[in-house]
């Protein structure tokens, strides 16, 4: 059986970043476990800018944000397996995976789960009607834009106005689609300021505020939404192709309750990112991860 100092699960920028700080840390049998392609997570496929400008210093895009720390990673001798998922934890501080050479499993001394954050879709929230096609959150429609190349659709609404949103809602509107409407139940749009300025404010998207969508209408493909506005109880009918969630976050820690359970979280085991609380921006994520060892007590004796 493989033994490691530090398992790291997830590839993403918290990842990456756990993984070079232990190795200055001590640690020197470490492996990252990436159950995509390749190193990166979510920035690969973040064409737009805003990244990276509290780290380097530079306003970056995520693929270029993702790219440097892929080459600190790449210049150092920690051990990188893509196309790798950890199936489980076992509390003897072992881990099954399974990548493209079948089952493994191997030991640790110190575990970091780096996993990110999923989006909340549609129906988590009390919506009726049916279940056609051309909804999805909007993260999805960044990837399948983004690194497919494929098209989502000319008229788009979109539920919530949370950052991934704004930044979808501005690059379809500057590649020739209608957005119809972004739908926020609170009093004011959410997400960062600057996405507000940017893609809300200087692209003149509409935002219709305090309403919900109530009910999907379509059968084969999505044809329209039923929204109400929650001070008025008034209902009114928009026409779309597409309907795309910006509706929050939640913490991907999965692994944690298929392994423990209800049972409390083991001391070699640390979280770091967007599975420990969704942060705003990705620099912060990487200082998470830089910053893991100073704050790690249960850490053992480092190899040598």
């Amino acid at each position: 059986m493989n033994h490691y100092d530090v398992l790291v699960i997830g590839g993403g920028a918290g990842g990456m970043a756990a993984a070079l700080s232990a190795l200055e840390n001590g640690y020197r049998k470490i492996l990252i476990a990436e159950r995509k392609e390749s190193l990166g997570g979510i920035l690969l496929q973040c064409t737009h800018k805003g990244f990276g400008l509290g780290y380097f210093g530079e306003d970056l895009s995520g693929i270029e944000y993702a790219e440097r720390f892929q080459l600190k990673v790449q210049r150092t001798e920690i051990q990188v397996r893509c196309n790798t998922m950890v199936l489980r934890l076992y509390p003897d501080q072992t881990a099954l995976l399974s990548g493209t050479d079948g089952i493994e499993k191997i030991s640790f001394d110190v575990c970091v789960l780096a996993t990110g954050c999923r989006e909340r879709t549609l129906y988590s929230q009390e919506i009726s009607g049916t279940r056609p096609a051309g909804i999805m959150t909007a993260g999805t429609a960044q990837k399948l834009m983004n690194v497919d190349g494929l098209e989502i659709g000319d008229e788009i609404i979109i539920a919530g106005t949370g950052d991934v949103g704004q930044i979808m809602a501005g690059q379809l509107s500057l590649s020739g689609k209608r957005i119809i409407a972004m739908i926020e139940k609170e009093d004011h749009p959410g997400g960062l300021k600057r996405n507000q300025e940017n893609y809300l404010k200087a692209l003149r998207i509409p935002v219709i505020l305090n309403s919900v969508i109530t009910r999907v209408h379509g059968r084969k493909r999505i044809e329209g939404v039923e929204v109400k506005n929650l001070l008025t109880g008034e209902l009114s009918f928009l026409k779309c192709s597409t309907l795309l969630t910006a509706i929050g976050m939640i913490p991907e820690t999965d692994l944690l309750k298929t392994s423990f359970g209800k049972e409390a979280i083991p001391d070699w085991l640390i979280k770091v990112g967007n599975c420990k609380y969704v942060h705003e921006i990705v620099d912060s994520v990487t200082a998470d991860g830089l910053q893991l060892w100073d704050t790690f007590k249960g850490r053992p004796h480092s190899s040598t």
